[in-house]
C-alpha cells in the first residue's frame, strides 16, 4: 500500500497506469544507462519504484524523500533489495558525504521548490556528486507545460523554461547533453534484426511528411562537470508499458464510446415513438374535449329546456288551480240554486231587484 492514501495526479503512486506512468517509467528506464554499476542518489524518490528500477544494474541506490511516512513505505516494500537504502531528508541538506555517489537523478524535483532553494538544491548535488559523475535532471517546460496550456499546477512552486533551467546548471554542470520528453501515442515499424537509424514521419491519407520535432513538454539534462563524463545516448527512446495499459483504456473508452451512441440511438428511437405517442393521444384528447364540449351543450340546452318545462307545469298548476276554484264556485252556486231555499228566496230576488229597476227610472 502507499503512504499516500489517494492519487492526486502529482506524485506517481505504484499501480497508477495510463499516461503519467509513461512520463515517470521512462524517465527510470532511459536513466539506467548511465547508472550502470555506479553508486546512484535518487533525489525525492518519492514511494521508490524509481529507486528499485535502478538498483539491479547499480552498484547501489540511495533514495532521499522529505516525507518520513513516504519513505517508510519504500523501505517496507523494497527491503528485499539489499543494494537500496531510503533516508528522510531534503534535497536542499542532503546527508551525504562530499563526493559519495557517482550518479544523481533527480525527476521532476526542482519545480517544487523556490528560487533559492533550487540553487541550494544544486549546490547539494555538485557537493556530494563525484569529480567524474553525472546527473540526471527533469524539468517540465513551462512555456510549452503551463503557458501554451494556460494551466497552473498547484504542486509546482517555481518552473523553468530552457534557458532558466541551463543557467542554474551551469555553474556545476557546464557539460550537458539535453532531451525532450513528451507523451506519443502512435504506429512503430521496426526491423526484426535489429539497428540503430530511426525515421519520424506524420501525415494523413491525403499527404506524409517528415515529422516535426515537437516542443518539449519535459527536459531530461544528463549534465557532468567535464564532457567525458556524459555516456553516449540514443537519439531517440520509445517507452511503453508492459501491460498496454494506455491502449487498454483507449480501446475502453473506444467501446464505451460506442456503447453509449448505442444506447443514445436507442434513446432517440425510443423519444420519437414516444413523441409519436404524445401526438396521437393530443389528437384522442382534443377530440376528447370537442365531445365533452359539444355534450356540455346540449346538457346545458336540456337544462334550460327543463327550467323552462318547469315553469310552464307551475303556471299550469296555477291555472289549474284557479279553474278548480271556479269549478267549485259553480259547483256550489248550483248546488244552492237546485236547493229548496233558493225556490223559497227566488219570489223575494226577483221583487228586489224588479224594485231597484223601478227606482232607478
Amino acid at each position: 500500500m502507499s503512504a499516500i492514501d489517494h492519487f492526486t495526479g502529482e506524485r506517481f503512486l505504484p499501480g497508477v497506469s495510463g499516461e503519467i506512468a509513461y512520463e515517470h517509467c521512462h524517465r527510470y528506464a532511459f536513466a539506467r544507462r548511465f547508472v550502470a554499476g555506479r553508486r546512484v542518489l535518487d533525489a525525492a524518490s518519492g514511494e521508490g519504484y524509481g529507486s528499485a528500477l535502478l538498483a539491479p544494474i547499480a552498484a547501489s541506490v540511495v533514495g532521499i524523500d522529505i516525507e518520513p511516512q513516504v519513505v517508510a513505505a519504500a523501505r517496507e516494500r523494497y527491503a528485499s533489495l539489499a543494494n537500496l537504502r531510503f533516508d528522510t531528508a531534503s534535497v536542499t541538506a542532503l546527508p551525504l558525504p562530499d563526493a559519495s555517489v557517482d550518479a544523481i537523478v533527480s525527476f521532476e524535483t526542482i519545480e517544487h521548490v523556490g528560487d533559492d532553494d533550487q540553487r541550494r538544491m544544486l549546490d547539494e548535488f555538485g557537493r556530494v556528486l563525484a569529480p567524474d559523475g553525472v546527473l540526471i535532471i527533469s524539468s517540465p517546460n513551462r512555456p510549452e507545460y503551463s503557458d501554451a496550456r494556460a494551466y497552473a499546477n498547484p504542486f509546482h512552486v517555481h518552473e523553468l523554461d530552457r534557458d532558466e533551467l541551463a543557467a542554474r546548471l551551469a555553474p556545476h554542470f557546464p557539460a550537458s547533453d539535453w532531451f525532450c520528453q513528451r507523451r506519443y501515442l502512435g504506429s512503430a515499424i521496426w526491423r526484426e534484426a535489429g539497428g540503430s537509424a530511426f525515421e519520424a514521419m506524420s501525415g494523413s491519407p491525403s499527404a506524409v511528411a517528415e515529422a516535426r520535432v515537437p516542443a518539449a513538454m519535459y527536459y531530461i539534462v544528463v549534465a557532468a562537470r567535464h564532457p567525458a563524463a556524459l555516456r553516449d545516448a540514443p537519439a531517440l527512446s520509445i517507452y511503453a508499458d508492459a501491460d498496454d495499459a494506455e491502449w487498454a483504456r483507449i480501446d475502453h473508452e473506444a467501446r464505451e464510446v460506442l456503447r453509449l451512441d448505442a444506447l443514445a440511438r436507442e434513446r432517440d428511437d425510443a423519444l420519437r415513438a414516444q413523441m409519436h405517442y404524445a401526438a396521437e393521444l393530443k389528437t384522442m384528447v382534443e377530440y376528447r374535449d370537442g365531445v365533452i364540449a359539444a355534450r356540455d351543450r346540449e346538457a346545458n340546452e336540456l337544462r334550460h329546456r327543463h327550467a323552462e318545462l318547469d315553469d310552464a307545469l307551475v303556471q299550469a298548476a296555477a291555472e289549474r288551480d284557479r279553474l278548480n276554484r271556479q269549478i267549485g264556485a259553480q259547483e256550489r252556486l248550483i248546488a244552492y240554486r237546485e236547493s229548496v231555499r233558493w225556490w223559497c228566496m227566488l219570489p223575494l230576488v226577483l221583487a228586489r231587484r224588479l224594485w231597484q229597476r223601478v227606482r232607478s227610472l
